[in-house]
């Protein structure tokens, strides 16, 4: 599956966070970049605005400390990047997308609405950094990851609101 992937998608979208799941499973797929099978494709990591330490960190090109302000998107989001993680994140990943609580909750509405899936705000990201074409044009594969969104946050999401 992952070979079929990089015949299809111009760009996969991960989602940055404390236990980067992600990225143990992912190595595999990124490492074999040199194959041809998946040259040209590229990996972001996403982080919503109010905790992006690796956003931060790639554009220092080492790894910074950031403000980390709790929100609905809590499954992501740290005030650092783990000393032990930055040196794979800086191989593996093409660079950060940030985005905003509204991008992401209108994202999560979106799947919600048209699709029957309940993302919980970590998993919202993937989608929101695509619809606002931040990865670019093309086939592009988000990994949309979670259910753990309380259903009062939910509902405020389903009504418009970012809560």
């Amino acid at each position: 599956m992952v070979r079929f992937l990089a015949f299809v998608a111009v760009a996969v979208l991960v989602v940055w966070g404390p236990n980067l799941i992600w990225l143990r499973r992912s190595t595999v797929y990124v490492e074999n970049r040199g194959d041809s099978t998946v040259e040209g494709v590229r990996v972001f990591a996403c982080e919503v605005e109010t905790a992006a330490p690796l956003h931060a960190s790639l554009a220092a090109g080492a790894p910074r400390d950031v403000t980390y302000t709790p929100s609905f998107v809590d499954g992501i989001g740290a005030p650092f990047v783990l000393p032990e993680m930055w040196p794979l994140a800086r191989r593996l990943l093409d660079a950060s997308l940030v985005m905003s609580l509204g991008d992401v909750a209108a994202a999560i509405r979106l799947l919600a609405e048209r699709n029957r899936v309940i993302a919980e705000g970590a998993g919202g990201t993937s989608v929101a950094a695509a619809l606002a074409g931040k990865a670019g044009s093309g086939k592009i594969v988000c990994v949309i990851s979670g259910g753990n969104l309380d259903t009062a946050k939910l509902a405020a999401i389903l009504n418009g609101e970012v809560p």
